[in-house]
Formats: structure tokens, C-alpha cells, sequence
């Protein structure tokens, strides 16, 4: 899997949560997942564009990227300063941040309101205070 590829996976799956969560009747448990996991791809594109072809990974940061936590991940793609810069100037995406940085692989396995899903899918997918698209600027 390359970079495009994970830039597409994050862009189908926030179209596959914003379907779940508008299906009659919305399906909030899927939805949620759905929206997290936008966002670990879309790291991981962030993360591979750091990846220079001709250089060999070291094991131990490769063994890192096999994560699904989400501020490991922002950590990894080198954008955890730029993300509390951003956070510490804009009230919108740390409010947004706040919520996204709680969502982990797990979630499948557990249940999710339609209000908690609702804020996650929001929270991922603004156009403007968005975390998918603060990633997007930077993938």
C-alpha cells in the first residue's frame, strides 16, 4: 500500500461513515469506526510521504507505524507541533482534536450513540476545522 492508495482509503472511508450515519435507519456503531479509521489512513499517507524510496526505514519506526493510535500516529508523521500550534490558535479544531484523539480500533467492538457518532463524523469531515482536512494540508 502506498501513499495514494491510503489517501483514498481515508477519502472512502469518511464517504462509508457519512452513508452509515444517513441510512434509515443510521447505523452510529459502523459510522464511528468508519470516521476514526479516515483518519489513521490519512495519517499513514502523511506518515509514508516522509518515506524517501531510496532510503531504508529504520525496524523500529517501521514497527511503530503498525499503530491505530491516533496521536502515536501524529507523532510519527512529525506533525504534533503543528497540531497544538494550530489546536493553541484555533478554539474549532482543538474542540474537534479533542474528540478524534479518543477513537482507537476497539471501537468496533463497542457501541456508539447517533449524538457520538454524529460529533465524530463532524469533528473528522468540516471543510474548514476539520481533522481530515488539517491532515489533508499536510499528507
Amino acid at each position: 500500500m502506498n501513499r495514494a492508495d491510503l489517501q483514498t482509503l481515508a477519502n472512502v472511508r469518511l464517504v462509508e461513515a457519512q452513508l452509515l450515519l444517513g441510512a434509515t435507519p443510521p447505523q452510529p456503531d459502523g459510522a464511528y469506526y468508519l470516521a476514526g479509521y479516515a483518519i489513521e489512513c490519512a495519517l499513514k499517507a502523511a506518515i509514508a510521504k516522509l518515506n524517501n524510496q531510496h532510503d531504508w526505514p529504520e525496524k523500529a519506526f517501521v514497527a511503530d507505524c503498525h499503530t491505530h493510535d491516533i496521536l502515536k500516529l501524529v507523532r510519527l508523521a512529525g506533525l504534533e507541533a503543528a497540531r497544538v500550534a494550530d489546536s493553541a490558535a484555533n478554539p474549532l479544531l482543538s474542540q474537534n482534536w479533542v474528540i478524534v484523539k479518543d477513537w482507537s480500533e476497539h471501537s468496533r467492538y463497542e457501541r456508539h450513540s447517533y449524538v457520538k457518532a454524529r460529533k465524530m463524523l463532524d469533528a473528522v469531515a468540516d471543510h474548514t476545522n476539520g481533522v481530515l482536512s488539517w491532515i489533508k494540508g499536510r499528507w
